[in-house]
């Protein structure tokens, strides 16, 4: 588990790197108090940059895996073009992984391969991603078998080669998402 609580308010999240895959400007990445989040504090991307095309990465640095499950707990604050959060694996680089996201303006979670910065939905369902709530997503890969759960039941499984390789973790925001993460716990699996 990552230990959100211990890092210094104000200053970017320690242990991670940034990216960000498509245009605009970056993402703004710092430890903000929040008294709803399980320690106090919370990882906030603050950026309100409105490009469409536009996601901010916060990469775990010490983390390279296949077979792994992560599972972050996200509140999506505010946004006029999105308010998502998700999380990303296999990251080889900003421009090519998997991610599982959740999006509080178009009420559905969605997995993505991103492969050359271009996004391709593999599979996804529609239901209620309530602002202002803290919500938890999982994302298990196992292979090419993806499974992505919310609020703690799984939502759906895909299949998909691209990225057989080992690489990174990343927390996950779209254009103008205003998003907090407060938990992100990463499994190593066989």
């Amino acid at each position: 588990m990552i230990e959100i609580e211990r890092m210094t308010l104000g200053a970017p999240p320690a242990g991670f790197s940034f990216g960000r895959t498509g245009q605009g400007a970056g993402g703004e990445w710092t430890v903000t108090a929040d008294p709803t989040a399980l320690g106090g504090r919370a990882i906030e991307q603050s950026s309100t940059d409105r490009t469409d095309h536009r996601f901010p990465l916060a990469i775990h640095e010490s983390l390279s895996a296949v077979n792994l499950e992560v599972v972050i707990r996200f509140k999506a604050v505010a946004g006029k073009v999105d308010q998502a959060g998700g999380v990303a694996v296999r990251l080889a680089d900003a421009d090519n992984y998997y991610v599982a996201r959740a999006n509080a303006l178009e009420d559905n979670v969605r997995f993505y391969r991103v492969v050359a910065g271009r996004r391709e939905q593999l599979a996804g369902a529609n239901l209620k991603v309530t602002p202002n709530e803290w919500h938890r997503l999982s994302l298990r890969a196992e292979g090419p078998r993806f499974t992505v759960s919310y609020d703690g039941k799984a939502l759906f499984s895909a299949n998909d080669p691209t990225f057989a390789n080992a690489g990174g973790v990343a927390l996950w925001t779209k254009a103008d998402s205003v998003t907090r993460f407060d938990q992100m716990t990463i499994t190593q699996l066989p």
